[in-house]
């Protein structure tokens, strides 16, 4: 069974979704990429418009300064930002390393959430992806209730509250999967199993 972390909070369901795969390791073992595949399979099954986000083929490098982080975007990443502004409902997915996201992501998520267009700019009132809903995925080879009740879930929780929602993206659900590395084949399948129906359902 796929452990849930955070409340289900009934909303409309969008049709226009984009998947973020945050596992930098391009290789088709890791499972992360598996849930993503089974996610979007399962909202296009009810027909819902996917696009996918592979941090593994990005390679963005994280900014080192504030000007860099003001300036206007490279046209990759205005591209990206062009997904994120279409899409209606965001999945980000990814193993938690040293307790966070791995530094990939982090740098994916500095170039794209850039001042004026996520991040509010100076003297305005909410972020620029109000309206959006997001579902995170995290894997983790720690017990998943382990994580949330020695760890506070402290990473996923920052993620939430300091980055999509101080970005507009309300409400955030979160599912925790853990002891990946351990799990046989049977207990993998259903849990990408379980996946898949979230993707059915769009939640």
């Amino acid at each position: 069974m796929v452990e849930a972390f955070a409340k289900e909070i009934s909303m409309p369901r969008p049709d226009s979704i984009l998947i973020i795969d945050g596992h930098p390791d391009p290789s088709p073992d890791r499972i992360c990429h598996a849930l993503v595949d089974a996610y979007g399979g399962g909202a296009r099954e009810r027909g819902a418009e996917v696009r996918v986000h592979r941090i593994a083929d990005l390679k963005l490098p994280p900014l080192e300064t504030r000007a860099a982080w003001e300036a206007p975007p490279s046209a990759l990443v205005a591209g990206l930002q062009d997904d994120l502004r279409w899409a209606r409902h965001l999945v980000l997915v990814f193993p938690l390393w040293l307790g966070d996201m791995p530094a990939a992501l982090k740098a994916y998520l500095e170039q794209i959430l850039r001042p004026g267009f996520a991040v509010p700019a100076p003297r305005t009132s909410g972020g620029g992806l109000n309206g959006r809903s997001a579902r995170v995925i995290v894997t983790m080879g720690m017990p998943s209730a382990f994580y949330r009740l020695w760890y506070g879930a402290h990473s996923v929780k920052s993620l939430a509250r300091n980055v999509l929602n101080f970005c507009g993206v309300a409400p955030v659900r979160t599912t925790l999967i853990g002891l990946v590395e351990g799990a046989g084949p049977e207990r993998t399948a259903r849990r990408i199993a379980a996946i898949r129906e979230l993707g059915r359902q769009r939640a």
